[in-house]
């Protein structure tokens, strides 16, 4: 178990050279943004512009601030997400543009290698209690957040993410002012988290 603080992420650009991403973590730990076996980032996009094309990979996509974004995939299909919506999985190897609703808008980024991991991400409202589980996951706050693990206790801010494997034994007791974000990682052929 582990907390990787907001203050700690760290910050690089694109891919495509348009904006600026916060990389809260990566698998393996040093790897490029073109060799990772997952990834979770958040970004900030200030205007109108194309997603950066990832082969062999799949993403799903959150909005944490602003008014949101219309995405429009492959030219056809077009969908609105806003703070409220339900995060939302796609292949980060098809064409995006996104189109700001109004304003800078920053988002939740998770992305998985095809044939390597797998991923889910949640709005999960609290207080929750998460019992044990079979695969890596995440928690990113959104506010200010206390998690108990047994006998231990932590203390969240926005944007802090604490990380925990499949040897954790206990429910994950989760309260605070605000829903976090549940980011479950699960290995495809064969047990990469070890």
């Amino acid at each position: 178990m582990k907390i990787l603080r907001a203050s700690d992420h760290k910050r690089m650009p694109w891919k495509n050279g348009g904006g600026e991403t916060v990389e809260i973590a990566v698998f393996p730990a040093d790897a490029s943004i073109e060799d990772f076996d997952w990834r979770i980032s958040m970004a900030t996009v200030a205007c109108d512009g194309p997603f950066s094309i990832f082969p062999d990979v799949d993403r799903t996509l959150s909005i944490l601030s602003g008014a949101g974004m219309e995405l429009t995939i492959d030219g056809g299909l077009s969908v609105t997400l806003e703070l409220d919506s339900e995060p939302y999985p796609f292949p980060a190897d098809r064409p995006v543009f996104a189109t700001l609703v109004n304003g800078v808008t920053t988002d939740l980024n998770v992305m998985t290698r095809r044939g390597r991991f797998s991923h889910r991400v949640i709005r999960q409202p609290t207080p929750v209690s998460l019992p044990p589980a079979a695969f890596l996951r995440f928690v990113l706050a959104t506010g200010k957040h206390t998690i108990v693990f047994g006998s231990e206790k932590f203390d969240l801010g926005p944007l802090d993410c604490l990380t925990f494997g499949a040897e954790a034994a206990d429910d994950l007791v989760i309260s605070g002012d605000s829903e976090v974000f549940l980011i479950e990682l699960d290995p495809e052929g064969g047990d990469r988290l070890r």
